[in-house]
């Protein structure tokens, strides 16, 4: 019969306070750790900005080569549209590195001033279209006792934790 594979993990141990001034001292301890913490996340967040900036000056005069492909052959390729699409018959031309391709994106709407849209809409009588809006107004729900049979509603439920929290104190340096 074959066994499972056990699997290890180190123990967890930490260190319980046995005095308020065992407390502080932790307290203290954790502060000087965060801070070391943040430390070295600076540390960690100024290299790969460095990083970042070497190989985005390495991309920047390519991506500017591309772009400037990207124009010219656009610029040809609207000269050439007719015979490149066989005067309309086709959207795509094949030529041997690749394929150029005229495409007709969807309709969208862009709406500026909603308010504004909204009112003239009304005032026009196109409210076929507005969409209403239907949302559970949470706020009113924590603002009702208790007592009220929204509680009932099933789906609705309204929770509450406690944390703890621990907040090392720290000083600032003033500005110069």
């Amino acid at each position: 019969m074959a066994t499972k594979p056990k699997s290890k993990r180190a123990a967890v141990t930490f260190n319980v306070p046995q005095t308020r001034d065992d407390a502080n001292t932790a307290i203290r301890l954790i502060g000087i750790d965060q801070r070391e913490l943040a430390r070295i996340e600076a540390n960690m967040n100024d290299e790969l900005a460095a990083v970042r900036e070497r190989y985005e000056a390495n991309a920047t005069p390519l991506r500017d080569a591309i772009q400037a492909r990207i124009d010219g052959v656009q610029i040809w390729a609207e000269a050439n549209r007719a015979t490149l699409t066989r005067d309309g018959k086709v959207k795509t031309a094949r030529l041997p590195a690749g394929e150029l391709a005229w495409r007709i994106n969807p309709p969208s709407v862009t709406v500026r001033g909603l308010e504004a849209v909204l009112q003239r809409l009304h005032i026009m009588g196109l409210t076929e279209f507005i969409r209403p809006k239907e949302e559970i107004n949470k706020e009113a729900i924590l603002e009702t006792p208790t007592a009220h049979p929204v509680r009932a509603v099933e789906g609705i439920s309204i929770t509450q934790r406690e944390e703890f929290l621990i907040n090392p104190f720290e000083t600032e340096l003033s500005e110069a």
